[in-house]
């Protein structure tokens, strides 16, 4: 039980909390939020799950000082936010969408307090 506490709650937090990000920025815009979600998601969720992947291996360099657990904020929380971000944009990009410096900034701003907070929230907790 307590390894999928470790994996799976965060991951599906993570996940729920960039689609909210998304809706946000939808909505914001006054577009529709169903009709182009994927849209607008795919090169975020695309970024988060190479940030998964990339703190899970940062983690088996060092095994034996402890387990990997998603709801460390750090080097974990870091590691993923950093590469939802920059994979996202690199994806926007690629993809044709935009990427003005306010969206980069109000991005950076929010996908921080999204999946950077409830990790640290969970740490002042414990």
């Amino acid at each position: 039980m307590l390894r999928s506490v470790r994996w799976l709650g965060p991951i599906v937090v993570d996940v729920l909390l960039v689609v909210l990000f998304c809706v946000i920025g939808r909505r914001s815009h006054e577009e529709a939020i169903l009709a182009g979600l994927l849209h607008t998601a795919w090169p975020f969720a695309t970024g988060l799950a190479v940030g998964w992947v990339a703190a899970y291996l940062l983690s088996r360099r060092r095994p034996e000082t402890e387990p990997f657990n998603g709801m460390r904020l750090r080097p974990t929380g870091l590691v993923i936010w950093s590469s939802t971000l920059v994979v996202g944009m690199a994806l926007r990009v690629v993809s044709g969408q935009g990427t003005a410096v306010s969206f980069i900034i109000v991005a950076a701003s929010v996908l921080a307090l999204f999946l950077l907070g409830w990790r640290a929230a969970v740490r002042a907790i414990n």
